[in-house]
């Protein structure tokens, strides 16, 4: 049964998605991380603030076409239910200034509840899939001159059942094939389901999935075991885990290597999870629920949803990617 969040008046939603940025906020990682040292001393890197209050935090990314390194501009997903309440924006990341935030309208079908996850279409430029927790996935083509995302079609993932709640969802191309990876968060000692498919985005239609179950060592109470997911190089997975105490936390995350997802040239998919996922970072005090990777590059951008304290994104080296 899924937790429903006390929400804003559309009115402070609105406010809340176009309101100026806050000062950055540190947190800390485990002190293996590359990311964790700054101008030569030992430093915690900062979070960056895109909003503040319960409809501002960031539950999917996805990087625009056209980011280089001085500018990189983020689709985002907001898991948020209600009338008026934003469900995608544009955040543009420069370095040494505050995040611009850019609340998008939503076009061409009702608006969705809860998005969980998004990710760019490979070879698409401009066209993403997000999905929301009850497993219906939104094939959207971004206008960001006009501030619009626009649906193309929707579908449902293969044997989404009611008492699933979905949190990742990943795209890679392989070969000339397009790999799906979802997932069920999962929840204390039931762990998370990994689900990988071939999807045809034209029709909108899978082939036969196949699943594995993944357990995250670290946060241990209160825990989903998948907050989100990525497929990095040569169909490595990433996932995160998160914690979550409510809508004050307090919140701890963590990040994995959590195994392949690989076709071969009959079409077949294979799946494999680690029984002990590779740790790749723990991080204090946030709810890890993003995930996405630079272009040209070995940084990854990790987003929050952070509840009443809203979201944040955080640049680091390797992770996800």
């Amino acid at each position: 049964m899924r937790m429903i969040k006390r929400r804003y008046t559309a009115a402070a939603a609105a406010l809340a998605c176009t309101a100026s940025l806050f000062a950055a906020q540190s947190a800390t990682a485990r002190p293996a991380d590359p990311s964790a040292r700054s101008a030569g001393h030992h430093a915690t890197p900062v979070w960056q603030q895109v909003g503040d209050g319960i409809t501002s935090g960031i539950s999917g990314l996805a990087v625009v076409p056209g980011s280089r390194a001085a500018r990189t501009d983020l689709l985002v997903a907001r898991d948020n239910k209600e009338p008026g309440e934003n469900r995608l924006a544009l955040v543009r990341l420069r370095p040494g200034d505050r995040p611009q935030v850019r609340p998008l309208a939503w076009r061409g079908s009702r608006t969705p509840a809860d998005l969980e996850a998004l990710d760019a279409v490979p070879g698409r430029p401009g066209e993403y899939v997000a999905l929301a927790s009850d497993g219906t996935g939104y094939h959207l083509r971004l206008d960001a001159g006009a501030g619009v995302a626009r649906v193309l079609g929707t579908f449902t993932v293969p044997g989404a059942a009611e008492d699933d709640n979905y949190e990742g969802f990943a795209l890679s191309a392989q070969g000339h094939r397009l790999v799906a990876v979802w997932a069920d968060r999962g929840e204390d000692s039931r762990p998370g389901t990994l689900h990988a498919a071939r999807l045809d985005l034209t029709r909108r239609a899978f082939s036969a999935p196949v699943t594995a179950a993944f357990r995250a060592p670290y946060p241990a109470e209160h825990v989903r075991h998948v907050s989100d997911l990525k497929i990095g190089a040569g169909g490595a997975l990433k996932v995160s885990a998160a914690s979550d105490n409510g809508d004050d936390g307090p919140f701890d995350s963590a990040l994995y290597g959590a195994g392949t997802v690989s076709v071969d040239g009959r079409g077949t998919v294979r799946l494999s999870v680690r029984n002990a996922p590779e740790p790749l970072g723990r991080y204090a005090g946030h709810k890890i629920e993003a995930l996405a990777c630079l272009p040209h590059s070995r940084h990854g951008v990790l987003g929050t949803d952070d509840e009443n304290a809203g979201g944040a994104l955080r640049t680091v080296v390797g992770g996800p990617c």
